[in-house]
């Protein structure tokens, strides 16, 4: 009975192996992986953010237009619910990417703001702060890309066949991506030279 119940087994496993079973899974895995790098990279950023404006609050107090701005965008991307059903959605994933474009473009202003005020551009919490922030932009950059890749990879293979008839058996489906329009602005980090001032975005 035992051997009837492996061979049964072997028999039901051996064509799951030759249809793309097991790769749908390697590709769904590492799609899942990138997507929590993206969110631990965002939400680094975010927790900078309430230092950020106390410190520029401590020395130009009278930008409340751009405090608030900043603390807004803090606040839309927060109110966001994150669940692993986003990366499923295209119009989830949209309004999160919209929300991170957002605190992007907040935060530029909030940088060009120091260009005005030489003491608090010469402050070593502010230098710290955006030293951390530059950093923390950077490996934004590289976790989106990384997704994205990830995401291409794994919609080639559940669309190719015959790894789409094991796709549409199992209910995997192709999934949406981050948009590339102006892929390369959106992901630029923040200009911290302080000889200049920041490039304004759109």
């Amino acid at each position: 009975m035992r051997r009837l119940l492996l061979a049964t087994v072997l028999a039901a496993a051996l064509p799951l192996a030759g249809c793309g079973y097991n790769d749908i899974q390697r590709t769904d895995e590492a799609v899942k992986s990138g997507w929590s790098e993206v969110l631990n990279q965002y939400q680094r950023r975010a927790d900078l953010v309430p230092n950020l404006v106390n410190t520029v609050k401590g020395f130009a107090a009278q930008e409340q237009q751009v405090l608030t701005q900043v603390t807004e965008a803090r606040s839309r991307v927060g109110s966001i619910q994150v669940t692993p059903e986003l990366i499923n959605d295209p119009e989830a994933l949209q309004r999160f990417q919209q929300a991170q474009a957002g605190m992007t473009s907040a935060l530029s202003r909030l940088i060009a703001v120091a260009e005005n005020y030489p003491q608090l551009k010469s402050d070593q919490n502010f230098r710290d702060l955006q030293a951390q922030l530059e950093g923390t932009e950077n490996r934004i950059a590289v976790a989106r890309n990384r997704y994205i890749k990830s995401v291409q990879d794994y919609n080639v293979l559940v669309r190719g066949f015959p790894v789409n008839l094991t796709a549409m058996a199992f209910g995997y489906k192709v999934r949406p991506n981050f948009s590339v329009e102006n892929e390369k602005e959106i992901s630029r980090p923040p200009v911290v030279d302080f000889g200049k001032p920041a490039p304004a975005r759109q």
